[in-house]
Order: C-alpha cells, then structure tokens, then sequence
C-alpha cells in the first residue's frame, strides 16, 4: 500500500493541472460570434416578419414533431437566448479546466443549478476571466473544503468519530429520507477523490460512488473493501455508513484539515504511522476508475431468434453467464479497453468471436467485487498462477480418488484443480475474496482464508488434497508440510511444486515419489515444475 502513497505530508498545491490564461480566448471569439447573430436574428423577427415565422412553426409542426405553444416572437426573445448561451459557455469555460472536478459536492451543486436554470452572469471577458482566475486558485480551498465537508458529516452521536481529526473509524451519520441520496452519497465520493489525489489516481466521476454504494447496501451489515484497501465500508439499513480509513489515508486527510483549522488538529493526529502491518496484501495499484466504470457498465449479452411472427421477426434471448460492453473498441491504443478485456480474462471470462465474454459461472458478484475494490489480486504477491489444464489432469489422475473420498485444494485461485475433482465433495481454500466469489459461484465449498492460518488451526482431516502452492519465498515448501498435516490415515497429497525441491522434502509419516520434470508450462514464467506425490502411511 506504502508504495502508492506520497512520500510526505501533501501540499494540496501539487494536486493540480497547470491552465493557461489564454484557455478562454476561443471560447470568447465563439460566444461573440453566436450573440451578435442572436441580436440579429431576434431584431429580424421582431418586427414584421414575427406573423411569417408563425406560419413555419405551426405548419411544420406534427404531433412527431410536437406542437409548438409559443408564439413566434416569444421562441426568438433575446433574453432567454441570451440566457441559454451563457449557461451553455459557463459550462464549456468549466469544462476546460479541472475546476468542477475539484469542487466539494455542494459547492459543484450549487454550479450546476445555476447553469441548469440559466443564471449565469454574462460571459464577458472580464467577468469570466476574473472568475476563471479565482476559481483555479481556489482549486487547493476546494480540495480542503472536500475533506472540511466530509469531517463536519461524520456523525456527532458516535464516540468512534474523533472531534480533532480523521481516526480509522468513521460514522457518517444517516436523515430521515434516508442516507443514500445523491447529496449523502456525494460525501463518500468526495472521500475518495481526495484519497485519489493521494494516490496519484484519476478521480472517480461525480457521480462514480453510487454503485459502491448499492453494492455496499445489499450486502448491509458487510466491509466492503474500496479503492484497494485505502477505505472500507459498511451500510446499514438505518441509513448510516461506516468507513474505515487505511492509517496512510487518515493522517494526510489531518494535514489538509490542518490547513484550514491549524489550531484544532493536535500534531500527532498529522503523522505519518511508524508500524507497518508484515502481511500479504492483496493490494497493489488500483485499476483506472475509466476502467471499473466501463465494467460497471457491462450487461447481459444477447442472440437474435426468430420469432415466426410478422409484426416481430425477432427478439433477444439472453445468452447465461454472458457480459458484453455498452461500447467495445477493439482499438489497440485504447488502453482502457484492453485493461478492460484483461480483467474478464483474469476472472474466467474468454472472448468469443461476437464479441461477448462468456464465464462458466454467473459473474455478477465478482465484478461487483472488482468495481468496489478496484483491483484484481495480484500476481507478484499472491503469487496467482492459473493450473494449466494439462498439468491439473495429470495431478488430479495421480491423486487416484475414489467414490467416498473427501478432497481439499489449497490456495485454489479460480479452481483450477478442482474442476477436476468431484465437487460434491471438494473444498477449496483460497485468500483472495474475489477469487471466494467466482469458487462459490461454480458451486464449490469455500473456506475463504490464508491457507497457513487455517490449516494452523487444525481443521478436518482430508483424503485426497490436490495443491498448486505459491513458490515464492519458501512458500511453497511451508504449504506442502501444512498440507500434510491435514491428510487423513491413507490419505494422498499430490502438489505441483518447483523443480529445484526435487529429493530436497521429507514429510513426518507419508512416502514420496516424485515425478518427471515439467518446464514451461505456466503462462508468463519459465518455471520447471516436479509433482510430488505423498502418501501417509500412519
């Protein structure tokens, strides 16, 4: 997680895109052009010609079309033309610089009603540059006044909430039209901008935090892991949110609120932790929100079928376990998109030839689990390997189990090896929560834990257990002797494990064979593999 975090404490100015003060000069040439035309266009109708304009508006009017209800020279009133042309520049002057993104949710609200109802001031060069200029040094007030906003929201009946900062734990407290409004909703949101800025992330759109949220809300009462692992969040039905701050998050969250209230967060609560948790992470570099948001946009993939009928000749029957894109570019320079495709590779997805992506599982939740952390586990650190199909087979023959053996595979990934076992009577061990999700939904018996950890703790006694053991760092030598542990009297272990092990491991009361070398099997590593085979005899 440290990788990912600034070095120091923020200064809230580094956050931000250098403008250029002459951004507005097209924009100024444009408006220009389109008022004087305005002027001239509503002189025009004004006068006579207003009775002949009425003529085409009513007689080119159809009920495809839609009536008109104004009068001619009410259409070509200069006011609300001239209304709607500011409205309509403010916005594009906005758009050309990170301002709106910037702003906190109510101040951007309050921005948005205003173009929404046409009550912008005049876009004259002076006005706009002048406000342009305050907004964009403003950019820095926001971004405090973001993490301002969401520190007077927690809750003040919960003694988890500090009064002089951000702890780990935080209550946002719920109203009686409920928590999940777009404005309550808004707060979380601007929580996780501003934990993107210290991510060196792009930032989630205004709106990005509502399906976290939903996800959060059906599974109320659970931690939902956000943004990997730098917020957690738990709902309830009452209308209130938890969230869990990673310690990194928590203390450059003080020193923004620092900023505006120097006197009121004591500096202990604005230094960096000492102590660093010595545990696998599933956590690297979250996924680019415009990733996760083109994968919350996924449907249900669709055939056309005939339907024998004249007045619908066909009608979309749903494909099961199918997902396709709104939009799909197949467009190699579309980063996104690609980053897109090898996320549905990574969790069993194989794009066919209509461009659909097809799982032998329904894949909902684990995009949902995706969406909400915004990662997939990581390859380095979990040492995640997919079993290929060849070398699963052999291990799983050489496992020889029979009508009423119980079956284990440790560190399981997606099931590699157990697709191969009877699943009726396989369990599968896995730490990866999203690879939890896709076990269960290909109807496995899931123990979703550190596999260390549990089998430490003395669980059942298995007859059969087939392994593909991480092999970094001696790992693969400590979950073979913690597999063995668990074999039952005449029971098997089979693991593919690294080349150089060969004769190298004993294990108390089992027999060992070992087989031939296997080299290149694994995608993306040159690794030779040996299957050990382990029989316990006592």
């Amino acid at each position: 997680m440290s990788e990912l975090m600034l070095a120091e404490a923020p200064a809230i100015g580094q956050f931000f895109t250098p403008v250029s003060s002459d951004v507005v000069d097209g924009l100024i040439v444009q408006y220009r052009d389109l008022l004087s035309k305005i002027d001239v266009l509503s002189a025009l109708v004004s006068g006579d010609l207003s009775a002949v304009v009425g003529y085409f508006v009513k007689g080119n009017s159809t009920p495809e079309r839609g009536y008109s209800r104004l009068a001619a020279d009410a259409i070509f009133e200069r006011n609300g033309a001239v209304a709607e042309l500011n409205s309509s520049f403010w916005s594009k002057a906005l758009a050309l610089t990170d301002v709106r993104d910037c702003m906190p949710a109510k101040r951007r609200e309050e921005w948005d009603k205003q173009i929404r109802e046409n009550g912008c001031p005049d876009f004259e060069e002076e006005t706009v540059r002048a406000t342009l200029k305050d907004l964009l040094f403003s950019r820095a007030r926001f971004l405090a006044e973001r993490v301002d906003g969401i520190f007077r929201e927690l809750s003040g009946e919960h003694v988890t909430n500090s009064p002089m900062g951000f702890g780990k734990r935080m209550i946002l407290a719920g109203i009686h039209t409920g928590f999940y409004t777009t404005e309550r909703v808004g707060y979380i949101n601007d929580l996780r901008c501003v934990i993107a800025k210290f991510m060196g992330r792009d930032e989630p759109k205004w709106n990005g935090s509502s399906g976290v949220v939903n996800i959060a809300r059906k599974n109320h009462g659970e931690w939902i892991t956000v943004d990997g692992g730098a917020l957690r969040i738990r709902c309830y039905i009452k209308g209130t949110a938890h969230l869990e701050v990673h310690p990194d998050m928590a203390w450059r969250l003080n020193c923004i609120l620092h900023e505006l209230h120097p006197r009121a967060i004591p500096s202990e609560f604005r230094q960096k932790p000492k102590k660093k948790a010595r545990e696998f992470q599933m956590i690297q570099r979250p996924l680019p929100f415009a990733v996760l948001e083109v994968l919350g946009d996924l449907e249900p993939a669709y055939t056309l079928e005939k339907t024998g009928d004249w007045r619908r000749e066909y009608r979309r029957v749903e494909i099961p376990n199918a997902l396709k894109a709104r939009i799909f570019s197949d467009d190699p320079k579309n980063a996104s998109m690609q980053e897109v495709y090898r996320v549905l590779a990574a969790i069993g997805g194989v794009q066919q030839k209509e461009g659909h992506w097809q799982f032998d599982y329904p894949p909902g939740d684990a995009i949902s689990a995706i969406i909400c952390s915004g990662c997939l586990p990581d390859q380095k650190t979990h040492q995640y390997y997919p079993t290929p199909e060849k070398l699963a087979r052999i291990a799983v023959e050489m496992a020889d189990i029979g009508p009423l053996h119980s079956c284990l595979e440790p560190s399981a990934g997606q099931g590699g090896l157990a697709e191969f076992m009877p699943k009726e009577r396989a369990r599968c061990c896995e730490i990866s929560g999203l690879h939890c999700e896709i076990l269960k939904h290909k109807g496995f018996d899931v123990v979703c834990r550190d596999f260390l950890q549990w089998a430490g703790e003395l669980p059942d006694r298995y007859d059969r257990i087939v392994m593909n053991p991480p092999f970094s760092d001696g790992r693969a030598r400590s979950h073979v002797e913690a597999a063995a542990g668990l074999l039952a009297i005449n029971g098997r272990l089979v693991a593919i494990v690294p080349a150089s092990m060969l004769g190298k491991l004993s294990l108390p009361s089992c027999s060992i064979t070992w087989s031939e070398t296997f080299n290149n099997e694994f995608a993306g590593t040159s690794a030779s593999v040996v299957i050990l085979t382990a029989d316990r005899c006592a």
